[in-house]
Protein backbone atom coordinates (compact mmCIF):
# COMPACT_ATOMS: atom_id res chain seq x y z
CA UNK A 1 0.00 0.00 0.00
CA UNK A 2 1.35 3.45 -0.91
CA UNK A 3 2.23 5.80 1.94
CA UNK A 4 -0.31 8.37 0.76
CA UNK A 5 -3.16 5.85 0.66
CA UNK A 6 -2.11 4.47 4.03
CA UNK A 7 -2.21 7.94 5.58
CA UNK A 8 -5.55 8.76 3.98
CA UNK A 9 -7.07 5.54 5.34
CA UNK A 10 -5.65 6.35 8.78
CA UNK A 11 -7.53 9.67 8.75
CA UNK A 12 -10.93 8.01 8.34
CA UNK A 13 -11.04 6.12 11.68
CA UNK A 14 -9.59 9.21 13.37
CA UNK A 15 -12.47 11.36 12.11
CA UNK A 16 -14.93 8.60 12.98
CA UNK A 17 -14.13 9.43 16.61
CA UNK A 18 -15.35 12.99 16.00
CA UNK A 19 -14.29 16.22 14.27
CA UNK A 20 -10.59 17.03 14.43
CA UNK A 21 -8.42 20.01 13.59
CA UNK A 22 -5.49 20.05 11.19
CA UNK A 23 -2.91 19.95 13.99
CA UNK A 24 -4.52 16.92 15.61
CA UNK A 25 -4.67 15.06 12.29
CA UNK A 26 -1.01 15.86 11.57
CA UNK A 27 0.03 14.73 15.04
CA UNK A 28 -1.84 11.44 14.79
CA UNK A 29 -0.33 10.77 11.37
CA UNK A 30 3.13 11.83 12.47
CA UNK A 31 3.52 14.22 9.53
CA UNK A 32 3.94 17.95 8.93
CA UNK A 33 0.76 20.00 8.85
CA UNK A 34 1.29 20.79 5.15
CA UNK A 35 1.22 17.07 4.34
CA UNK A 36 -1.91 16.52 6.40
CA UNK A 37 -3.54 19.53 4.74
CA UNK A 38 -2.89 18.16 1.24
CA UNK A 39 -4.46 14.86 2.20
CA UNK A 40 -7.48 16.50 3.79
CA UNK A 41 -8.04 18.81 0.83
CA UNK A 42 -8.00 15.87 -1.59
CA UNK A 43 -10.39 13.92 0.60
CA UNK A 44 -12.67 16.97 0.82
CA UNK A 45 -12.69 17.23 -2.97
CA UNK A 46 -13.95 13.65 -3.14
CA UNK A 47 -16.58 14.25 -0.47
CA UNK A 48 -15.31 11.68 2.01
CA UNK A 49 -14.18 14.43 4.40
CA UNK A 50 -15.93 17.73 5.13
CA UNK A 51 -14.37 20.94 6.45
CA UNK A 52 -16.62 22.58 9.02
CA UNK A 53 -17.00 26.35 9.50
CA UNK A 54 -14.87 26.03 12.66
CA UNK A 55 -12.02 24.69 10.44
CA UNK A 56 -12.22 21.20 11.91
CA UNK A 57 -12.75 18.17 9.71
CA UNK A 58 -15.33 15.41 9.93
CA UNK A 59 -16.41 12.48 7.78
CA UNK A 60 -18.24 13.57 4.63
CA UNK A 61 -21.63 12.61 3.28
CA UNK A 62 -20.09 10.85 0.28
CA UNK A 63 -18.47 8.32 2.59
CA UNK A 64 -21.82 7.44 4.15
CA UNK A 65 -23.36 7.15 0.69
CA UNK A 66 -20.63 4.74 -0.40
CA UNK A 67 -21.05 2.73 2.79
CA UNK A 68 -24.78 2.49 2.19
CA UNK A 69 -24.22 1.36 -1.40
CA UNK A 70 -21.78 -1.28 -0.19
CA UNK A 71 -24.28 -2.52 2.38
CA UNK A 72 -27.03 -2.67 -0.22
CA UNK A 73 -24.83 -4.69 -2.54
CA UNK A 74 -24.80 -7.50 0.01
CA UNK A 75 -27.69 -9.39 -1.55
CA UNK A 76 -28.13 -11.66 1.44
CA UNK A 77 -29.31 -8.67 3.45
CA UNK A 78 -32.04 -7.85 0.95
CA UNK A 79 -33.18 -11.47 0.86
CA UNK A 80 -33.03 -11.93 4.61
CA UNK A 81 -34.66 -8.75 5.89
CA UNK A 82 -38.35 -9.69 5.38
CA UNK A 83 -37.73 -13.00 7.14
CA UNK A 84 -35.89 -11.29 10.00
CA UNK A 85 -38.70 -8.75 10.37
CA UNK A 86 -41.25 -11.55 10.51
CA UNK A 87 -39.32 -13.43 13.20
CA UNK A 88 -39.03 -10.20 15.17
CA UNK A 89 -42.77 -9.60 14.87
CA UNK A 90 -43.54 -13.15 16.03
CA UNK A 91 -41.18 -13.22 19.00
CA UNK A 92 -40.66 -9.56 19.91
CA UNK A 93 -36.91 -10.17 20.32
CA UNK A 94 -33.91 -8.52 18.63
CA UNK A 95 -32.79 -10.15 15.38
CA UNK A 96 -29.31 -9.76 13.84
CA UNK A 97 -27.72 -10.70 10.55
CA UNK A 98 -23.93 -10.93 10.26
CA UNK A 99 -21.21 -11.81 7.74
CA UNK A 100 -17.50 -12.62 7.99
CA UNK A 101 -15.22 -10.23 6.12
CA UNK A 102 -11.46 -9.68 6.31
CA UNK A 103 -11.03 -11.21 9.73
CA UNK A 104 -14.07 -9.57 11.34
CA UNK A 105 -17.68 -10.54 11.84
CA UNK A 106 -19.89 -7.57 11.02
CA UNK A 107 -23.57 -6.92 11.66
CA UNK A 108 -25.21 -6.01 8.35
CA UNK A 109 -28.82 -5.90 9.55
CA UNK A 110 -30.75 -5.61 12.80
CA UNK A 111 -34.41 -5.52 13.79
CA UNK A 112 -34.84 -4.14 17.30
CA UNK A 113 -36.99 -5.72 19.98
CA UNK A 114 -40.38 -4.23 20.78
CA UNK A 115 -39.69 -4.00 24.51
CA UNK A 116 -37.96 -1.03 26.20
CA UNK A 117 -34.66 -2.84 26.88
CA UNK A 118 -32.57 -2.43 23.70
CA UNK A 119 -29.27 -3.98 22.66
CA UNK A 120 -26.28 -1.72 22.02
CA UNK A 121 -25.25 -3.52 18.81
CA UNK A 122 -25.20 -1.46 15.62
CA UNK A 123 -25.21 -2.25 11.91
CA UNK A 124 -21.72 -1.97 10.45
CA UNK A 125 -19.93 -2.66 13.70
CA UNK A 126 -17.89 -5.81 14.37
CA UNK A 127 -19.16 -8.30 16.94
CA UNK A 128 -17.28 -9.73 19.92
CA UNK A 129 -15.85 -12.48 17.76
CA UNK A 130 -14.81 -14.94 20.48
CA UNK A 131 -18.23 -15.10 22.14
CA UNK A 132 -20.93 -14.02 19.66
CA UNK A 133 -23.15 -16.83 18.41
CA UNK A 134 -23.13 -15.53 14.83
CA UNK A 135 -19.32 -15.41 14.87
CA UNK A 136 -19.11 -19.02 16.04
CA UNK A 137 -21.25 -20.16 13.12
CA UNK A 138 -19.29 -18.19 10.54
CA UNK A 139 -15.87 -19.27 11.83
CA UNK A 140 -16.94 -22.89 12.35
CA UNK A 141 -17.55 -23.12 8.60
CA UNK A 142 -13.98 -22.15 7.73
CA UNK A 143 -11.56 -24.88 6.57
CA UNK A 144 -9.81 -26.46 9.55
CA UNK A 145 -6.38 -24.92 8.90
CA UNK A 146 -7.87 -21.45 8.54
CA UNK A 147 -10.04 -21.99 11.60
CA UNK A 148 -7.00 -22.85 13.70
CA UNK A 149 -5.03 -19.90 12.39
CA UNK A 150 -7.86 -17.48 13.16
CA UNK A 151 -8.24 -18.92 16.67
CA UNK A 152 -4.50 -18.59 17.25
CA UNK A 153 -4.46 -14.90 16.26
CA UNK A 154 -7.45 -13.81 18.33
CA UNK A 155 -7.37 -12.18 21.74
CA UNK A 156 -9.77 -13.61 24.32
CA UNK A 157 -11.23 -10.80 26.46
CA UNK A 158 -13.02 -11.93 29.61
CA UNK A 159 -16.23 -9.98 29.12
CA UNK A 160 -17.94 -12.19 31.71
CA UNK A 161 -17.07 -15.39 33.61
CA UNK A 162 -18.72 -17.28 30.71
CA UNK A 163 -16.52 -15.77 28.01
CA UNK A 164 -14.37 -18.11 25.90
CA UNK A 165 -11.03 -18.23 27.77
CA UNK A 166 -8.54 -19.28 25.10
CA UNK A 167 -7.93 -20.68 21.60
CA UNK A 168 -8.27 -24.29 22.69
CA UNK A 169 -11.70 -23.70 24.21
CA UNK A 170 -12.73 -21.64 21.17
CA UNK A 171 -11.77 -24.40 18.73
CA UNK A 172 -13.68 -26.93 20.83
CA UNK A 173 -16.74 -24.69 20.73
CA UNK A 174 -16.42 -24.26 16.95
CA UNK A 175 -16.23 -28.03 16.51
CA UNK A 176 -19.43 -28.42 18.53
CA UNK A 177 -21.15 -25.69 16.51
CA UNK A 178 -20.02 -27.25 13.24
CA UNK A 179 -21.50 -30.60 14.30
CA UNK A 180 -24.84 -29.37 15.66
CA UNK A 181 -25.45 -26.64 13.06
CA UNK A 182 -26.38 -23.82 15.45
CA UNK A 183 -24.74 -21.69 18.12
CA UNK A 184 -25.39 -19.84 21.35
CA UNK A 185 -23.98 -17.03 23.44
CA UNK A 186 -25.47 -17.49 26.88
CA UNK A 187 -24.06 -14.60 28.86
CA UNK A 188 -20.63 -14.74 27.25
CA UNK A 189 -20.54 -11.12 26.15
CA UNK A 190 -23.04 -9.58 28.56
CA UNK A 191 -24.19 -11.63 31.53
CA UNK A 192 -27.76 -10.44 31.12
CA UNK A 193 -28.06 -11.19 27.38
CA UNK A 194 -28.62 -14.55 25.69
CA UNK A 195 -28.44 -15.27 21.98
CA UNK A 196 -29.21 -18.22 19.69
CA UNK A 197 -28.03 -18.27 16.07
CA UNK A 198 -28.50 -20.31 12.90
CA UNK A 199 -26.57 -20.34 9.60
CA UNK A 200 -27.62 -18.99 6.23
CA UNK A 201 -26.11 -21.01 3.41
CA UNK A 202 -25.38 -19.97 -0.16
CA UNK A 203 -25.72 -21.95 -3.39
CA UNK A 204 -22.45 -23.78 -2.66
CA UNK A 205 -23.68 -24.99 0.73
CA UNK A 206 -21.19 -22.83 2.63
CA UNK A 207 -22.28 -20.50 5.41
CA UNK A 208 -22.71 -17.10 3.75
CA UNK A 209 -24.18 -15.31 6.77
CA UNK A 210 -25.57 -16.00 10.22
CA UNK A 211 -28.72 -14.76 11.91
CA UNK A 212 -29.53 -14.67 15.58
CA UNK A 213 -32.29 -13.99 18.08
CA UNK A 214 -31.25 -12.16 21.26
CA UNK A 215 -33.01 -11.20 24.46
CA UNK A 216 -32.17 -10.04 28.00
CA UNK A 217 -32.83 -12.31 30.96
CA UNK A 218 -35.39 -9.87 32.31
CA UNK A 219 -37.55 -10.65 29.27
CA UNK A 220 -36.83 -14.33 28.69
CA UNK A 221 -34.29 -16.71 30.18
CA UNK A 222 -31.83 -18.89 28.29
CA UNK A 223 -34.18 -21.89 28.32
CA UNK A 224 -37.01 -19.81 26.94
CA UNK A 225 -34.83 -18.50 24.13
CA UNK A 226 -33.51 -21.99 23.32
CA UNK A 227 -37.11 -23.16 23.02
CA UNK A 228 -37.34 -20.86 19.99
CA UNK A 229 -34.47 -22.66 18.22
CA UNK A 230 -36.77 -24.55 15.79
CA UNK A 231 -38.36 -21.27 14.74
CA UNK A 232 -34.94 -19.63 14.34
CA UNK A 233 -33.68 -22.52 12.22
CA UNK A 234 -36.78 -22.49 10.03
CA UNK A 235 -36.22 -18.80 9.38
CA UNK A 236 -32.57 -19.38 8.50
CA UNK A 237 -33.50 -22.28 6.22
CA UNK A 238 -36.11 -20.16 4.42
CA UNK A 239 -33.54 -17.41 3.87
CA UNK A 240 -30.99 -19.97 2.66
CA UNK A 241 -33.45 -21.45 0.19
CA UNK A 242 -34.37 -18.08 -1.24
CA UNK A 243 -30.77 -16.84 -1.29
CA UNK A 244 -29.67 -20.02 -3.05
CA UNK A 245 -32.50 -19.78 -5.56
CA UNK A 246 -34.15 -23.04 -4.51
CA UNK A 247 -37.38 -21.59 -3.11
CA UNK A 248 -39.87 -18.88 -4.10
CA UNK A 249 -39.43 -15.48 -2.44
CA UNK A 250 -41.42 -14.77 0.68
CA UNK A 251 -40.98 -14.62 4.46
CA UNK A 252 -40.70 -17.89 6.37
CA UNK A 253 -44.08 -19.36 7.17
CA UNK A 254 -45.94 -17.84 4.23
Amino acid sequence: MSQTVDRALTILPLLAEGPAGLEEVATRLGVHKSTALRLLRTMCEHGVVYRQPDQRYRLGARLFSLAQQAMESLDVRDVAHPHLARLNAETGHTVHLAVYEEGEVIYIDKVDSRYPVRMYSRIGRPVAITVAAVAKLLLADLPEAERREVARRLDYPRYTPRSTPDAQAFLAELAKVREQGWATDLGGHEESINCVAAPIRGPDGRVAAAMSLSAPNVVVGADGLLALLPQIRRTAEAISAEYSGTAPAGPAGT
